[in-house]
């Protein structure tokens, strides 16, 4: 076996391309700078061209068993409650998995770590970091700092896919162009059943408000709640546990205080790479694009890049495909994070916090307008679920 891919980040997208590469024969070795494979609550809504992919290595329904399946979506407003719900179902003929999966996404990486573990070319190196990045025509480079030292590894071709801060973007001074926007983002985890309490609930909810919108998200074990910070509180005022009390209760009273599992605060940013390829490496994933939650597109389309990417790969270094192949994954992939993933939540952002009444309640006439026509509800859940933008995607040549 002589062909090797190198990949950066072992998370699903780069564990999701090292599997696609070592099921077909090349030999793979991911580097990962966390010392433990992370089990904290980042992504958890799998959309159905995901589930439809994973599929291919039988991983969707061992991720169903340890899921819920939302057959329904919602949009809500926090004072009249219920404005629109979407039944996923019309999508029967167009996906086998006609649902979002709410799952967390440390138990896909858990499972693609597995399959991996049976390959003997696969290598899973925990505790390295990509230091340096250098390539000519034939090979690949990578500096890794390890428990021993620097060491020099050497490839055919590279994946970065370790995320929003890429050690190899960042290597290669490839340009994140986009912004940051200047509100941050808390998710608050707890074991309250809101479904008691709030009618009609659905696993997958976003509420609109014009002073304090809010995502609420169920996983098999808890609740998940999306808040927007102000930017006159500091992080540590965010985090308190009065500042988080407050904002539970200002979305449903009640008398005990809430059970808060877990909390976290972070900048959401709207970037995309400059460029996805430069010779033998190639971006995927956050290392490409990130995007606000609003809609979770970002894993699925991180995702969705790995399997197109390694698909290539695949091509390339088996069959002998032109490496003008990578230059079409550019095209295509780089094309959807800015005219789909990062368009799409950047509107669906502007939608839920918008403060003109006006406008509040055009939008919502028109939720309930697209909610009562099959037609109108099927491209819409087209459009929300990945589903055009994969077909978009594959339309570029």
């Amino acid at each position: 076996m002589s062909s090797h891919v190198l990949i950066a980040g072992a998370g699903p997208v780069g564990l999701v391309s090292a599997l696609t590469l070592a099921t077909a024969g090349v030999a793979v070795t991911v580097f990962e700078r966390n010392t433990t494979a992370p089990q904290d609550l980042r992504a958890s809504t799998f959309h159905p061209p995901t589930l439809d992919m994973l599929a291919r290595f039988g991983l969707t329904e061992e991720l169903i068993s340890q899921g819920l399946v939302a057959r329904f979506t919602q949009q809500r407003d926090r004072k009249e409650g219920l404005i629109a719900e979407f039944d996923m179902s019309l999508l029967e003929d167009e996906t086998q998995h006609p649902f979002r999966l709410q799952c967390e996404q440390w138990k896909l990486n858990k499972l693609l770590s597995d399959r991996l573990a049976k390959f003997p070319h696969a290598r899973i190196l925990l505790g390295t970091e990509v230091q340096s990045v250098t390539q000519d025509d034939m090979h690949v480079e990578l500096g890794v700092k390890t428990p021993d030292g620097i060491e020099t590894f050497t490839g055919d071709y590279l994946i970065g896919a370790d995320g929003a801060w890429s050690s190899v973007r960042q290597s290669l001074n490839i340009e994140f162009e986009g912004f940051t926007y200047p509100e941050r983002f808390l998710v608050v985890s707890t074991d309250f059943e809101f479904a008691d309490h709030l009618p009609k609930l659905s696993y997958v909810n976003y509420v609109s408000d014009p002073q304090e919108w809010c995502v609420l998200l169920r996983v098999p074990l808890l609740w998940r709640v999306l808040f927007p910070t102000r930017l006159q509180e500091s992080d540590e005022e965010v985090m308190t546990d009065e500042s988080i009390q407050a904002r539970l209760q200002n979305l449903l009273s009640k008398q005990s205080p809430y059970t808060v599992v877990h909390r976290t605060l972070y900048k959401v940013h709207q970037r995309v790479a400059k460029e996805f390829r430069r010779g033998r490496v190639v971006l995927a994933g956050d290392a490409a694009h990130i995007n606000n939650p609003l809609g979770g597109m970002g894993m699925n389309g991180g995702v969705q890049d790995a399997f197109n990417l390694s698909d290539k790969l695949v091509d390339i270094l088996n069959n002998g495909a032109s490496q003008d192949l990578l230059g079409r994954y550019e095209r295509q992939r780089r094309a959807i994070a800015i005219e789909y993933i990062n368009a799409n939540t950047a509107r669906n952002k502007k939608t839920i916090e918008e403060r003109d009444p006006e406008a509040r309640r055009k939008t919502q006439e028109e939720l309930r307008a697209i909610a009562a026509n099959p037609a109108a509800s099927r491209d819409y859940l087209r459009k929300t679920s990945m589903i055009d933008a994969l077909e978009r995607a594959e339309s570029i040549a």
